[in-house]
């Protein structure tokens, strides 16, 4: 009876729930400890408070401008363009320009547009416009009203240029001199070559093979 109550008491003091090891035994090759990454606190923003708006209008105050310019220009020419005396009509390669000239302080208009702004602020083709004027000093005695279309802003600058240049002919004959002799009132013909069946361009040839 002894060795039984002994036993029993012995069985009693053990446990049988396991106990896990609070550090592996072995280490994993592949056990990585990543910290843990806070979520975003989405709440920051309170509902009253309300957000910036970025507006993507832009002022464009061109089409004010090009209305009253329209306005301007009917009421400096009654009749139209052709209605008017000094005219002259220039061409350089596909532009044509019909030039008018009034008295004036020398401003230019280009299909209701300022000359700066239609033709985009550039330098070179601006001085095409002025040279036949500043040739007989004449820059800041007439305003100049053009329609143009065809080609492109450099080739409708040049046409301007001759136009004007054959609507100062109208205003005096002495004019013709000065003008002949600076070339202003020659036509230039140059226009782009046709391109050749065969041929990548006018010139261009296709790479040369020998085998």
């Amino acid at each position: 009876m002894a060795s039984i109550a002994s036993l029993s008491s012995s069985l009693s003091s053990l446990s049988l729930t396991p106990k896990t090891p609070s550090k592996p035994l072995i280490s994993h090759p592949f056990n990585f400890n990543f910290p843990k990454l806070k979520t975003p606190q989405l709440g920051l923003i309170k509902k009253s408070q309300k957000l910036p708006l970025i507006s993507a209008t832009i002022a464009s105050p061109s089409g004010l401008e090009t209305s009253d310019l329209k306005k301007y220009v009917k009421s400096r020419l009654p009749g139209g363009f052709a209605a008017q005396t000094l005219i002259g009509t220039g061409r350089r390669k596909c532009a044509i320009a019909r030039v008018v000239l009034q008295e004036g302080s020398g401003r230019f208009i280009i299909n209701y547009r300022d000359a700066k702004e239609y033709l985009q602020g550039n330098p070179l083709w601006l001085q095409y416009l002025k040279v036949p004027l500043i040739t007989l000093g004449l820059d800041s005695s007439y305003d100049v009203f053009v329609k143009a279309h065809g080609g492109g802003l450099s080739g409708q600058a040049q046409a301007i240029s001759l136009g004007v240049a054959r609507a100062l002919l109208k205003v005096s004959g002495n004019n013709r001199g000065p003008l002949r002799k600076e070339g202003l009132l020659t036509r230039d013909s140059r226009v782009v070559e046709r391109k050749k069946v065969g041929l990548h361009k006018a010139r261009k040839a296709p790479q040369y093979s020998k085998r």
